[in-house]
Parts: C-alpha cells; structure tokens; sequence
C-alpha cells in the first residue's frame, strides 16, 4: 500500500497549490491545482518521472498563476 499522500500542498509554487497524485498502469501523473475562494484552476498535468517536481513545471506553474492573477 502507498503511504503518501494522494494530494499534498506545494508552496514552492505558491499559495494554495497543490499537487495530485495519479498512478496510471504505466505512469505516474500528478496534477498541480490551485484552490481560490471561488474556482480550482488546473495548472497543470504531467508525467512524474524522477522524485522532485521538475524546474521547468514549477516555472510554468508560476507564470501561469501570475498571468491569471493579473487578468
């Protein structure tokens, strides 16, 4: 049985981010949300392939949030 886990926070990307475990037959998937007061927004959806979060998602994930904001 797995002991993380299925969401946890990831304030490395900002507030109120999160990182959602999928495990696939194949792959694993992880999907970094964001929950606002009046929307979650799916930042993004990849395929988890080494132990930490990529930089360049973590990156992606920010520019995003900080487009979003700014809109």
């Amino acid at each position: 049985m797995d002991s993380f886990p299925h969401s946890r926070s990831i304030p490395g990307i900002g507030n109120h981010c999160h990182e959602l475990r999928i495990t696939d037959v194949d792959k694993n998937r992880r999907i970094i949300y964001r929950i606002d007061d009046d929307a979650v927004l799916i930042v993004e959806v990849f395929a988890k392939t080494t132990r930490t979060t990529p930089k360049n998602v973590i990156e992606t994930c920010q520019k995003r949030l900080t487009k979003y904001d700014q809109d």
